[in-house]
């Protein structure tokens, strides 16, 4: 029996399908792109195993050109996708982090995480910790991948990411504030763009966004809690979450589509952050007139190409 006669028991709009007899079927962020060098940008790319027993992967990336001792701010980014969709490899972000390498001449480390449902969460977050505890352990390591070794500046280390991506981001600023004593990050700050944050109470323009069933439901299907959307993975203004106090970094930047549902959580962020106590510098960029990962889906438009041009200033800034 082929999935077109298989009965659905779930239906995860737009992105997948789960069937009776347990099979899952992807219905967007399937497509994938090989590593190389990128015509337009001159931007080279590779795939390495960070976790062979895991899968745990990344996709890294520096610019093509690059004289041998010249070392570069190290970022490291993490896809969006619901947590259960994408990948490091999939087109749209490979050929966005290619336009961010190109324009702000740096080292990205993409990592690819284990999805849900196969993976429910923590998973997400487990395997991102890995990997950067993988990013940390080059530093001092005598034996290290190659590219980071010659021309990763690890006293300049960002964390990055988008929607779910930009969650992990969070989650691994916090935990980055205690590492392992042999695997220390000189972590400097974190971009998070249109960040996947929720709360079981509406704020702002959620209440009256037809969109909001959808969003509550992705979170349920990816994290299987009792807490559901007040789970502090997901809300991380919710009481026991932990406090901002802990990010481990000394500047914030959060970006936000003004026609996104998910723009009032991310100015709630901004202004929870801005008042924790936090010693950092936190700014907030709202692009007008646009919507959720707009950048990946037309990254050609002129909104695009300024936000990367932001991302670029703000890792470059002295």
């Amino acid at each position: 029996m082929d999935s077109t006669t298989k009965e659905i028991i779930l239906d995860i709009f737009p992105y997948l399908r789960v069937y009776k007899d347990g099979t899952v079927e992807r219905v967007a962020g399937t497509e994938v792109v090989p590593a190389g060098v990128d015509p337009k940008t001159d931007v080279l790319s590779k795939d390495i195993i960070i976790v062979p027993e895991t899968n745990v992967s990344a996709r890294l990336y520096r610019p093509n050109s690059i004289n041998n001792n010249q070392k570069l701010p190290l970022l490291v980014y993490f896809h969006g996708g619901a947590f259960c969709i994408a990948s490091a490899a999939e087109p749209s972000y490979h050929n966005s982090l290619n336009q961010l390498v190109s324009k702000a001449n740096i080292i990205i480390v993409s990592v690819d995480y284990r999805l849900a449902p196969e993976h429910p969460l923590p998973a997400a977050y487990e395997d991102s910790w890995t990997a950067l505890r993988w990013v940390a352990s080059n530093a001092a390591a005598a034996e290290n991948e190659g590219w980071l070794k010659d021309h990763a500046d690890f006293d300049r280390v960002f964390l990055a990411g988008d929607s779910a991506g930009a969650n992990i981001a969070h989650h691994m600023a916090l935990r980055a504030k205690n590492p392992d004593p042999d695997r220390k990050l000189n972590l400097q700050g974190i971009i998070l763009i249109h960040p996947y944050f929720w709360g079981k109470d509406p704020i702002g323009v959620e209440s009256e966004d037809l969109r909001k069933a959808l969003v509550e439901s992705w979170w349920e299907f990816v994290c299987p809690s009792d807490k559901g959307c007040d789970d502090p993975y997901i809300n991380p203004f919710v009481d026991g979450a932990p406090s901002f106090q802990g990010i481990s970094c000394d500047k914030v930047l959060v970006c936000v589509a003004e026609n996104d549902i998910l723009s009032s959580r991310g100015k709630l962020y901004y202004e929870s952050l801005v008042t924790s106590g936090w010693q950092g510098r936190a700014e907030i960029v709202e692009t007008k007139g646009e919507d959720h990962v707009f950048h990946i889906f037309n990254p050609d438009c002129d909104n695009a190409r300024a936000l990367i041009q932001r991302w670029a200033s703000f890792i470059n800034e002295k």
